[in-house]
């Protein structure tokens, strides 16, 4: 293992600390299934440790006192220490969740920079104190840092989901423990070490990857004041009622299974260049995959040839070629997962157009052949539930309305696209969805507005100023009017 990253310390308290346990997490290449690298399996111990640290360096020490602007000056160094590393970075990513290289370097590494530097320009301009004119007398309503916050990190885009949760706490004056997913912790020792050299103050940031209920302990641990975690709808709604039995701050950024309308007059291979390639980002192992394509039944046929002829042209290979478009799926337990939900598909009567079975030739990695679906109705499990895998449902509607009303037959609500000529009535139809984000005539999350979702997409907003707002207490002082 001399040629992979091997960790054997906890990043806790502005140091580099021996875990509790001896149990560590072996992490898999997807696309050879050989070792990638390792990191201590941590322990209640551990975040015990952490959030001691976190709570000290919150009720003790100078980071919430300290003005926006210093603090945002670490994490500006950080972005600009990423920026400097960019295809090591992507290439490590890729190693542990089998994202493909060419995806990662701007979808995993460089968007975590355009958090961060989002962030960096708010401390400038964020209000943190308003001065009203009460009834009484002048009232001052401020904008304080929540205490210790818990972010716990999926592995399907790791550094840039901790930027969505790092960057607004650190800003906001909080301090954070970090605990990574079991399958791709690797970056996250990465950016502690930048933070390390930084200068960040001991304790404000500290990371430690670990299984489930390790987090869960983290996520119930009396020293904590708010949790940010990213994943899971099923998940979501556990960490949600153990944080409601407490009364604590939570942000939930759940599950998706996202419309992209194609309208009538819309030019076909322009949508389908800007749908596919969204549909199958990062392997579909993407909450915003644009995975249920609804087409006019009119231009049916139509829409369903382009997009297997597109999804079948995809490169499918190991993480690592710059030539891949979609990679491995992240575990055998996730290939397992989407290959059911193929079967279930060809089960309920949907048709598989391309794809469906494993790659030729690819006889070790996790992979699974890009997939197109047609003949879908939007009852079946293909169409209800998030798959998390390249697999793309063609779903027919009758007019613009019924288009809408599939869009919104859903349990989800985080994303959405609408492709039409007329810019104007597309917008219009992106309005009428019931979803926290949409796009219209493209796909993008853009980092200046809130990101999030309506129904069991989850709870809360991350990114522009409403994240920041989450890692905020309000406090109202009165005044005495003077005479």
């Amino acid at each position: 293992m001399a040629d992979i990253p091997v960790h054997d310390r906890l990043y806790i308290g502005g140091e580099w600390t021996a875990p509790a346990g001896s149990d560590v997490i072996e992490v898999i290449n997807p696309s050879t299934e050989e070792p990638a690298g390792q990191v201590p399996d941590g322990t209640r111990a551990d975040i015990d440790l952490a959030v001691a640290a976190a709570r000290r360096a919150f009720d003790e020490g100078p980071w919430p006192s300290m003005a926006p602007k210093e603090r945002a000056e670490v994490l500006a160094a950080v972005s600009g220490t990423i920026t400097a590393d960019m295809q090591p970075l992507a290439e490590l990513i890729a190693s542990e969740n089998g994202s493909p290289v060419s995806w990662a370097l701007m979808g995993q590494v460089y968007a975590a920079t355009m958090v961060a530097d989002q962030y960096v320009g708010l401390a400038d301009s964020f209000a943190f104190t308003d001065v009203r004119a009460g009834m009484m007398g002048p009232s001052e309503v401020r904008k304080v840092p929540v205490g210790v916050a818990a972010g716990i990190i999926p592995w399907n885009v790791p550094l840039f989901i901790m930027m969505l949760k790092l960057a607004p706490a650190m800003v906001a004056g909080c301090t954070i423990v970090l605990k990574p997913a079991p399958e791709a912790p690797l970056d996250a020792f990465v950016l502690a070490h930048m933070l390390h050299d930084a200068g960040l103050p001991p304790g404000v940031v500290n990371v430690v990857p670990a299984g489930r209920e390790v987090g869960e302990h983290l996520v119930t641990h009396p020293g904590v004041d708010k949790v940010s975690f990213t994943g899971s709808t099923a998940a979501g709604r556990r960490i949600g009622s153990l944080c409601g039995e407490r009364l604590r701050r939570v942000t939930l950024e759940l599950g998706g299974k996202s419309a992209a309308i194609v309208m009538p007059d819309a030019d076909v291979a322009t949508a389908v260049a800007g749908v596919v390639p969204n549909g199958l980002m990062n392997n579909g192992q993407a909450c915003v995959a644009q995975a249920r394509i609804l087409a006019d039944r009119d231009r049916y046929d139509e829409i369903v040839e382009a997009v297997s002829e597109a999804v079948g042209a995809t490169r499918v290979g190991d993480a690592l070629d710059p030539e891949t478009e979609v990679g491995p799926l992240v575990a055998e337990r996730q290939r397992d997962r989407v290959e059911g939900y193929i079967a279930s598909g060809r089960e309920q009567g949907a048709r598989v157009t391309v794809g469906g079975g494993r790659p030729a030739g690819l006889d070790r990695g996790w992979f699974v052949e890009p997939t197109v679906f047609a003949d879908v109705t939007n009852d079946m499990r293909i169409a209800q539930e998030e798959i998390f895998g390249p697999v793309l449902s063609v779903i027919a509607y009758d007019d613009v309305d019924d288009a809408v009303r599939i869009a919104n037959d859903s349990d989800f609500g985080l994303s959405g696209s609408v492709w039409g000529a007329d810019q104007a009535a597309a917008a219009d139809v992106a309005r009428r969805i019931r979803t926290g984000t949409i796009s219209v005539n493209t796909f993008m999350l853009d980092m200046c507005s809130p990101f999030g979702g309506f129904k069991s997409s989850g709870l809360g907003r991350e990114l522009g100023p409403e994240g920041l707002d989450a890692y905020l207490e309000l406090q109202a002082i009165a005044h005495a009017a003077e005479s």
